[in-house]
C-alpha cells in the first residue's frame, strides 16, 4: 500500500511539472490569426532535405560558419517548411533553415552568397500568427498551438492548404511569427 501511494504521488508531482511548464512557454494562450502584409527580408539560408527534427542542428551550423567565416551575428531566424510531415515521407520532407540579414550591404551580400543561399522573402498577403518565444521549448509548443490554428484558419476561410509555412524566431522581441500565403483556393 505504501509503495502505491509513493508511485501515486510521483505520477501526480510529474503531472504538475508537466502542466507547469507547459503554462509557463504559453501552452494555454489562444493563438489569434490574422490576414497581414508581410515580407521584404534578406533570408540567408541552407536548403535541407529530410526530417524537419534536423532543422536545428542545421540552424546552428549556419549561424556558427555566418559568425566565424564572416563576424555576422544575427537577431532573427527562421526555417521554412515546405511540406506536410503527415503527408510525406520523412526523408523527402524540404527546409530552409537560416538567418534574416536586417542591415546587409549590398557588398557583404555579394560575398555571403559564396556560401549561403540568399533571397528576398516576397512582400504578400500572409496568413500570420505569433506565439511567445521562451527558450527551445516554445517552438515544439508553438507547433502543437500554432499549426492547428493556421490550418483552422485556412479550411474556414477558403485558403489553399498548399505551400510553405515560414517560422521567423525574433529572439530581442520573444517571439515566434509564422507566415502563410494567403492563397484562395481555386474552384
Amino acid at each position: 500500500m505504501k509503495a502505491l501511494k509513493i508511485i501515486l504521488y510521483v505520477i501526480v508531482s510529474l503531472l504538475m511539472i508537466t502542466l507547469i511548464i507547459y503554462a509557463n512557454y504559453n501552452g494555454f494562450s489562444n493563438v489569434s490569426v490574422k490576414i497581414k502584409k508581410e515580407g521584404g527580408e534578406h533570408l540567408l539560408f541552407r536548403e535541407i532535405t529530410g526530417p524537419y527534427s534536423q532543422t536545428g542542428v542545421e540552424l546552428s551550423k549556419v549561424k556558427y560558419d555566418l559568425k566565424s567565416q564572416f563576424k555576422i551575428e544575427t537577431a532573427k531566424d527562421f526555417g521554412m517548411y515546405f511540406d506536410n510531415p503527415q503527408k510525406v515521407e520523412k526523408s523527402k520532407l524540404r527546409s530552409e533553415v537560416g538567418c534574416i540579414l536586417e542591415n546587409a550591404d549590398t557588398t557583404q551580400i555579394f560575398w555571403l552568397k559564396s556560401k549561403f543561399e540568399i533571397k528576398v522573402l516576397p512582400i504578400k498577403n500572409y496568413i500570420t500568427a505569433e506565439f511567445p518565444y521562451k527558450g527551445k521549448m516554445s517552438i515544439m509548443i508553438g507547433l502543437m498551438k500554432v499549426y492547428p490554428a493556421l490550418m483552422k484558419f485556412v479550411t474556414a476561410n477558403g485558403y489553399s492548404e498548399k505551400g510553405p509555412i515560414m517560422e521567423i524566431y525574433d529572439l530581442p522581441n520573444n517571439k515566434i511569427l509564422y507566415l502563410k500565403e494567403a492563397v484562395k483556393n481555386v474552384k
